[in-house]
């Protein structure tokens, strides 16, 4: 399922994407694998949701190619192609929005996605909500996007009760 959604980014990216201008959208591409890297390593020990291998060798390397190619695939998309006009804004993002918690769906019914600790698809829908304004403010204003992305991380970690462990100094 995992390689069958990063062949179809890549096709996407390919057929309907600026991929020719892919430097563009590079710092864009970078802000959603860097929040990505950062959730993994984050809650490492303490999993909201995990996507869960199918016939790839682990979880760690499912993860890979998300950060590194389904998502940014899908951010060169998304800013790429984002239109002008506030109609076609709003199914700019609609489109986004379903295409992201559809395809999470399928995810839970083929078991290839698990929540735990409160953490469900409406969670997920929220964060898309969050996500894709995050995406475009980031390309317009990055500074600003990383400034509010502090306090929206920090919510999630306080509210889902996610243990932080800062590391301890040796003596």
């Amino acid at each position: 399922m995992h390689v069958f959604i990063s062949i179809l980014v890549i096709s996407a990216v390919w057929l309907k994407g600026d991929w020719k201008h892919w430097e563009k959208y590079h710092s864009v591409m970078l802000y959603f694998a860097i929040g990505n890297l950062t959730y993994n390593f984050l809650t490492a020990n303490h999993f909201l949701w995990r996507i869960d291998p199918d016939f790839l060798f682990n979880h760690t390397l499912t993860e890979m190619i998300y950060t590194f190619i389904i998502f940014p695939g899908c951010a060169l998309l998304f800013i790429g192609n984002f239109p002008k006009g506030r109609s076609k804004v709003v199914k700019h993002y609609a489109f986004w929005l379903i295409v992201f918690i559809v395809g999470e769906y399928l995810l839970t019914l083929t078991d290839h996605i698990k929540y735990q600790y409160g953490w469900h698809l409406g969670w997920s829908a929220l964060f898309d909500c969050i996500m894709f304004p995050m995406m475009k403010l980031f390309y317009h204003r990055p500074l600003l996007a990383y400034i509010i992305s502090i306090p929206l991380a920090i919510f999630f970690i306080w509210y889902f009760d996610v243990p932080v462990h800062l590391p301890v100094e040796d003596r």
